[in-house]
């Protein structure tokens, strides 16, 4: 009996250690998944893609085991004029009738200071996929006061080539920079 209640308080012990894995989901009214070229070395050209959806996995209070996944309809790009946006979802540039979605899914996090990370994962787009590192801010955890939900802030910052996912090749890097900065802040809810 003795050894029975000894074991009993060790599981307990045990699972009490363990916290479960928690689901962030985007709030969508405050998450944006932006990004920017330089057009002809001389001025920088912003856009954003509307429509994507990102969920946040983590048992750590500040996230340092986070899991990222992010899925974006690139037919939702936007940079504020209808002919650039067309002329972008062509098969000039993303062929967005061939190749619908971006995807990033992270593959590690590791410390870069208080609150920043360097977040690994394998971003597909253009039917291409290959690792990438991005800087992520992690920016706190508050009530929200509409909704009471616990709500945590996040930007995301990085660059990447274009050319290395075939995305605009036959424009030189003198018109449409290769370099493409991309920016991303949301807010999250359990």
């Amino acid at each position: 009996m003795k050894k029975l209640s000894i074991l009993l308080v060790a599981a307990v012990v045990v699972f009490s250690s363990f916290k479960a894995i928690e689901t962030w989901k985007k709030d969508k009214a405050h998450s944006r998944l932006g990004f920017s070229v330089t057009h002809l070395g001389i001025s920088e050209q912003t856009g954003f893609i509307k429509d994507f959806d990102v969920t946040i996995k983590a048992e750590k209070a500040d996230f340092s085991d986070a899991v990222i996944e992010l899925k974006a309809d690139i037919a939702t790009i936007n940079t504020g004029m209808d002919m650039r946006d067309n002329h972008l979802k062509s098969p000039d540039f993303f062929d967005a009738a061939k190749f619908p979605t971006l995807t990033f899914i992270s593959t590690g996090i590791t410390g870069a200071g208080a609150n920043k990370y360097k977040l690994t994962g394998n971003l597909t787009l253009h039917g291409v996929t290959k690792p990438v590192t991005l800087d992520l801010l992690y920016k706190g955890t508050t009530t929200n006061p509409m909704s009471k939900a616990a709500t945590s802030g996040f930007q995301v910052t990085g660059v990447i080539k274009r050319t290395d996912f075939g995305v605009g090749t036959n424009f030189p890097t003198a018109v449409v920079s290769d370099e493409v900065a991309i920016k991303a802040d949301g807010e999250f809810s359990k």
